[in-house]
């Protein structure tokens, strides 16, 4: 519990004495206030007597406490706006922060899957480029081949003709001895 204190305070030229555990600059600027509140409603009427003044004073000061309440439930009010959206925006923002820890990992296993695949790619590039000189060296061969063929063909042709002509030389021999025979058996006979 805090200490009591007696503290002597002047209001429109009246001593007081205040007791309370509130600091003594405190209590002094609060009762600074009101004398200059009395005052200034005095200097301003001169008419007013000092419980009139004291009262409107009163009055004065009940009405700022009044307006300074109401403009403080406002503020609070809007405070309260703001601390529920920050609360919802926390909700929103680790929502996020799972959404991308979620997408860091999908990436993740994107890039696995996009290294793996251009591993695979660099294979098949190397056994396609195997296969192409391959293919290039099996044309050459059946080019070759092809050529050796139409050779040959072309001798298969020349030695058909060669045949032929022998054949007809032949022929022409064995009617020459045919005929010749022949001769030669009619002279016998």
């Amino acid at each position: 519990m805090t200490e009591k204190r007696k503290i002597n305070i002047l209001i429109d030229g009246r001593n007081f004495t205040v007791v309370g555990s509130d600091n003594e600059d405190y209590v002094r600027s609060l009762a600074s206030y009101v004398d200059k509140k009395i005052k200034d409603l005095a200097n301003k009427n001169d008419r007013l007597c000092q419980t009139s003044s004291a009262t409107l004073a009163a009055l004065n000061i009940a009405d700022e406490l009044y307006h300074t309440k109401e403009r403080l439930q406002q503020l609070e009010n809007k405070a309260k706006d703001p601390m529920q959206k920050y609360g919802n925006l926390i909700s929103e923002l680790d929502k996020a922060k799972d959404i991308i820890q979620s997408l860091e990992l999908q990436c993740s296993q994107y890039k696995d899957d996009l290294l793996k695949t251009k591993i695979e790619n660099e294979n098949i590039i190397k056994e396609m480029k195997k296969n192409e000189q391959a293919l290039e060296l099996k044309e050459k061969e059946l080019v070759e081949s092809q050529k050796m063929i139409k050779s040959l063909q072309d001798k298969i042709f020349d030695n058909q003709m060669e045949l032929i002509e022998v054949k007809k030389e032949l022929g022409e021999v064995i009617k020459r001895l045919d005929s010749e025979k022949n001769i030669f058996v009619k002279e016998e006979v």
